[in-house]
């Protein structure tokens, strides 16, 4: 695998899942892509948690009414007392938890941090960059709005991302195989990288079958430091890196 800045370019998801941190992780800069179009019943505003040995829905109320379309990056919280509610169902949910002792104090703080303000993507990218540093991960995350948009081509303008930050490599998450137009990255002259998610490791989770697809909280909190661990690209980045066509 050739050398190179490598970047992911994702929407923000609300405290998301292990493979959205093992991206972060993975790249030397994260862009939040939120001048997308915000997805009604999707990962932005809500996640899964398990609660009493079942999987809980966490979801943040917002303004949908009469703007469809819009982007994620003007979705405005409708329910300011969102945050405290969410956190008093995760100390329920895992006030038993090896870690939650020690953790808690570090995510009752995020929660109110990302409280306080007014618009989703906001909240997101609070939390995203909080429980990166729990994580212990010091990638770069920005806003893909730093680099002007001049196309509404989907594949065209990761492009021209990756071309404005100086990045030769792109890695996406495995879903994009369908609708990426790989042979634009060929000739930009960038290489085309999919996430593996395969192969994580499970932990004692209280819940059978074990649910990789949780919230990054669910790690945290019943592996603690170790939850880092479980990141697939720190220990094998090229099983978690797979060049396009492999």
């Amino acid at each position: 695998m050739s050398r190179g800045k490598t970047i992911a370019i994702l929407q923000s998801n609300y405290v998301p899942w292990k493979g959205y941190f093992d991206l972060i992780a993975a790249v030397d800069e994260f862009l939040i892509y939120d001048e997308v179009q915000f997805t009604k019943n999707d990962w932005r505003n809500r996640n899964k948690i398990v609660l009493g040995g079942k999987l809980h829905w966490l979801t943040i109320p917002v303004k949908t009414s009469g703007i469809f379309g819009a982007p994620i990056n003007v979705i405005e919280v409708s329910n300011a007392s969102w945050s405290d509610s969410h956190w008093q169902t995760l100390a329920q949910a895992y006030r038993r938890a090896p870690f939650f002792r020690q953790m808690a104090p570090a995510i009752e703080a995020a929660f109110q941090n990302a409280g306080r303000h007014p618009r989703l993507s906001d909240v997101n990218e609070a939390l995203l960059r909080s429980l990166a540093g729990m994580l212990e991960l010091n990638t770069p995350l920005l806003r893909a709005d730093v680099v002007p948009r001049t196309t509404e081509d989907p594949t065209a303008r990761l492009i021209e991302i990756c071309r404005a930050r100086g990045a030769s490599r792109y890695l996406s998450g495995p879903a994009a195989r369908d609708y990426l137009q790989d042979d634009l990255f060929a000739q930009a002259g960038i290489e085309l990288l999919f996430a593996d998610y395969g192969g994580y490791r499970a932990y004692d989770q209280d819940h059978d079958p074990f649910q990789h697809g949780v919230s990054m909280l669910d790690t945290l909190l019943r592996c603690g430091p170790a939850a880092r661990d479980h990141l697939k690209s720190l220990h094998d980045p090229a099983a978690f890196m797979i060049p396009n066509g492999l």
